[in-house]
Order: C-alpha cells, then structure tokens, then sequence
C-alpha cells in the first residue's frame, strides 16, 4: 500500500511517516500543495492523508485533482482544525474521514483499515493464486491459514503482482509500488527482494511462479 502524506510539519511528518514505514507501509511525503500536486500526477496512490493548512493553501483544494485522477482513492484530513463546521467541510468536499491533531498513531492506523475496506467491500476481498490467499483490505498474504512473514518490500512486491497475476508488469511500475521517490534504488534492488520473495513462496509451497519478462518486467501466476 502506496500513501500519500501531506503535512508541512516536519516533526509530526516524521513521526507519522515512520509509524506507518514500520507497519510496512511505502509513505512518500510532500510539506506543500504543490509538491503534493506533482507525486500525485507522478505516482498511483492507495491513500492520501492529507493536512489542510499548508503554506501555499488549504488541503482541500487538492481534492478535485486526487478525485478527478481516481474517484475512488481514500482520502483521510489530518488537521488542528477541529471545529464541527470544519469536520463538515473537509467531508463535505469529498474527504472520507477527519482526523483532529493531536491523535493515538492506533486510531490512525484503524481509520486507514476502515477507509481501506470500503472499497474492498464492493469488489474483491480476497484474491486466490495456488495456494496464496491475499487479503486485500488488511495486505496480508497466506497459506493454509498462516499467514507469511514477509518484509514491507516483500509484502509490496507481493501485493503488485497478485493484483495483476496473469499479466506482465512492468519493472518500473513494481518500482513505483515498492518504492517511496525520496529511497535510493541500485539497478539490482528489485530483483533482490523478488528473488527472497520466490524462496519464501516456495518454503511454504505457495504453488506460485513469478517469471522475470527479459526486458520488461514480471509475470506472476499460479504454477500448473
């Protein structure tokens, strides 16, 4: 899972962006509007906390531009304002929650799960490749009711292929997935955490290919 943080102040930015790279999250951050309006049109997002006080403007106006690129992205406001007439316009404006500084990290974490599920809910909640179960609201992935220890990168891999299982993805768009635009990536990095990602698969007969496309990318599908 890919978000979006966008928070001028860099202590609580920090601390919120090393809260969420710990539960294995990929965060890219942005301190304003216009670095926020950049990643978004860079870089596909499965959720953006956004701030509404910014130096260059309000949160808020940033909301056409993330619903016009994808009507569905979660969007939760990060703010100090919490008067009820602005709880009712940051969700009003299109928002699907509204969370007031300061807060517990585990309330946000659990407002991330529930605006998460929303969209699980109407389509596919839980995708099945071999013996791989992927829960796609909680980014868990499992075999035989155990669920597999894998690293945040791993997991990110993981979850990019099975979406896309059957069909080749492109080695710049697994990069985007895995990587936030402020980690350095060496040429190799990528196929490092595919190929830990293949022995762990195997040690508990996931029943799963993923085959590297020679110039392309790669290709994950249940193993005949």
């Amino acid at each position: 899972m890919r978000i979006l943080l966008v928070e001028d102040e860099t202590e609580f930015a920090d601390t919120v962006r090393g809260a969420l790279e710990r539960e294995k999250y990929v965060v890219d951050h942005a301190d304003r509007l216009a670095l926020a309006r950049e990643a978004s049109r860079m870089n596909a997002y499965d959720l953006v906390l956004l701030d509404r006080t910014l130096p260059d403007g309000d949160g808020l106006s940033l909301l056409p531009l993330l619903r016009a690129a994808n009507p569905g992205l979660p969007v939760i406001m990060l703010t100090a304002r919490g008067e009820v007439t602005d709880r009712v316009a940051g969700l009003d404006e299109g928002a699907d929650d509204y969370l007031v500084k300061p807060f517990a990290l585990e309330e946000l974490f659990a407002r991330i799960r529930a605006v998460r599920r929303r969209p699980a809910e109407l389509g596919l909640e839980e995708i099945y490749v071999g013996a791989l179960v992927f829960d796609v609201a909680n980014d868990e992935a499992s075999v035989a009711g155990v669920r597999l220890d894998l690293a945040r990168r791993e997991l990110r891999v993981l979850a990019t292929l099975v979406k896309r299982r059957g069909r080749t993805v492109l080695r710049e768009s697994l990069e985007q997935a895995v990587y936030g635009f402020d980690d350095a990536i060496q040429s190799n990095t990528l196929d490092s955490h595919i190929s830990r990602l293949r022995r762990k698969l195997a040690a508990v007969d996931a029943g799963i290919e993923i085959h590297a496309i020679k110039g392309v990318g790669y290709l994950l599908q249940a193993r005949p």
